[in-house]
């Protein structure tokens, strides 16, 4: 990783317009407008930032959205890589650890995170806050925020964000050689499993606890501190 980022070379302006974007996403919760970005660099051409935009994308510093807009924009854990600062992370809406809850949607709330962890990951990670009681006995409480990757490949045992039709919920993944051989497992008696169906999909596998500006590692059973 650390060869491929010196081997991205980017314009003086590129590198000033990526550090617009991670300001603007820090202090308003979303990236500039194609507006703001002429006002910012004296720019009256709109295709002018689109390019620039559109090369910092070919970089693999960016991701863009399909309608291209600027305010659908987002830096890569690569763009932060080379911008040399800690990453963001959007902050989703509240998912239940109990029963199946809305589907959660990303807010416009960003947490930056400075864990050791986080720098080393070139995968996409969020923050998902906590409603319900299933999951205590892994040590994910009601009110935690959580710390979640993209993944596209689970394990049995991952701690996951598992969608349904229904809506979403955290769970142990668990894939057994008994029936009812793939589930979702609550940390909690009180809760039944949840045979695993056609409908569901995996989201996401929790990775950490964010607590007191501190990530902590998921460990097998719960959490510790780095």
């Amino acid at each position: 990783m650390r060869d491929k980022i010196k081997e991205i070379k980017i314009t003086k302006r590129q590198k000033e317009i990526l550090k617009f974007i991670y300001n603007s996403i820090q202090t308003n919760g979303f990236p500039p407008t194609i507006d703001e970005f002429k006002d910012k660099f004296n720019i009256s051409s709109n295709q002018a930032i689109l390019d620039h935009l559109e090369s910092l994308e070919k970089k693999e510093l960016v991701l863009r959205k399909q309608d291209q807009s600027a305010r659908n924009i987002k830096i890569t854990p690569l763009g932060y890589k080379k911008l040399g600062i800690d990453p963001l992370a959007p902050i989703a809406g509240i998912s239940y650890a109990g029963s199946f809850n809305e589907t959660f949607e990303i807010t416009d709330q960003w947490q930056e995170l400075s864990g050791g962890e986080v720098k080393r990951n070139n995968k996409e990670v969020f923050l998902i806050k906590v409603s319900g009681d299933s999951m205590i006995n892994a040590g994910i409480n009601e009110n935690d925020l959580l710390l979640a990757q993209s993944e596209k490949e689970f394990k049995s045992g991952d701690i996951v964000i598992a969608q349904t039709p229904e809506g979403t919920t955290i769970k142990r993944f668990i894939s057994d050689d008994q029936p009812p051989f793939i589930y979702l497992k609550p940390e909690n008696p009180k809760y039944d499993i949840i045979p695993f169906t056609h409908e569901m999909t995996l989201q996401a596998k929790i990775i950490g606890k964010w607590i007191e500006g501190k990530i902590i590692s998921l460990i097998q059973g719960g959490f510790q501190w780095h």
